[in-house]
């Protein structure tokens, strides 16, 4: 009898932890669509006839913004994102893009440094130099885009862990 109410207990509680983990995921800011492709920029750089004109979500760290009569393009260093589509500045850069906008971006609104998720179209490529080294950057026409603050940033990690000794708590 007590072996049964055991297992039912176990049986029980793993479904329930499952969920409340799960509950703890942030959700994404974007939705993908059936056209968006999941690959890094550095890789449609590469074979750019193989993405067309494909939906992208991707983010990173902002280079910098360039001001144009009726467009802005703002050069970003791709990272990898997270379940919310947070950029993960701390992981491998996956090569840099151009974001393009339409009309005035202000810079003091996309800082250099700052932390940028964008939903966009890929718009062909541009060769140009990072530094003195030539360069193939992935263009994307930008449906919407997303700076990430300081409190986003550190917002919507679980505080669940699991380990094996002394504990510490921040």
């Amino acid at each position: 009898m007590r072996n049964r109410l055991a297992r039912l207990l176990v049986h029980a509680a793993v479904p329930a932890c499952a969920l409340a983990l799960a509950a703890c995921a942030p959700t994404p800011i974007y939705k993908a669509t059936p056209n968006t492709v999941a690959v890094p920029p550095q890789q449609v750089a590469r074979t750019p006839e193989r993405y067309g004109s494909s939906d992208v979500i991707w983010g990173g760290r902002i280079v910098q913004v360039r001001n144009f009569p009726d467009h802005s393009e703002v050069e970003v260093l791709a990272y990898p994102l997270d379940g919310s589509q947070r950029p993960q500045a701390n992981d491998v850069g996956s090569g840099r893009f151009i974001a393009v906008m339409p009309g005035y971006v202000e810079s003091f609104d996309y800082p250099a440094g700052g932390l940028v998720t964008i939903a966009g179209r890929l718009g062909g490529t541009r060769s140009a130099n990072v530094g003195e080294a030539p360069y193939v950057y992935p263009l994307v026409t930008v449906n919407q885009s997303h700076v990430w603050t300081a409190n986003e940033l550190s917002s919507g990690r679980s505080n669940v862990s699991f380990g094996v000794g002394v504990g510490v708590i921040r």
